[in-house]
């Protein structure tokens, strides 16, 4: 079994991040999943959600990702989705508005969007 696996987490827009990783953390249509070198392949649809990444060199990514695709197979995952922003990425005072905005309006899907990003600033999963 290999000691770690390549991601690409790839937005509709960009290449967000690639690399070594030993454990990757998504949430699918499924449910959660963590996926380590030598996980059975596989092919899901994301759900908006933090991703997190441990890397290789003992760091953490986390991204909000809204919508897209997962497949893995030899050691080799792709996260293909709609949005990607990187938590270092996101104006935590903006999600914030953006959250209060989106209850006060009533728009489940804004207000997922921005819970979503708030979390991956906090690291949640």
């Amino acid at each position: 079994m290999a000691a770690e696996l390549h991601v690409e987490l790839v937005a509709a827009d960009r290449s967000v991040w690639s690399g070594e990783a030993t454990l990757v953390i998504a949430r699918t249509a499924s449910g959660d999943i963590g996926v380590m070198p030598g996980h059975q392949p596989l092919l899901g649809v994301l759900e908006s959600g933090p991703v997190t990444i441990r890397t290789s060199d003992g760091g953490t990514v986390v991204a909000a990702v809204h919508g897209g695709f997962v497949s893995f197979a030899d050691d080799k995952l792709s996260l293909l989705a709609e949005i990607v922003e990187l938590s270092d990425e996101i104006d935590v005072q903006r999600a914030e508005r953006a959250l209060e905005r989106a209850k006060a309006e009533t728009d489940a899907a804004a207000e997922r969007r921005a819970d979503v990003r708030l979390r991956a600033v906090a690291g949640v999963h």
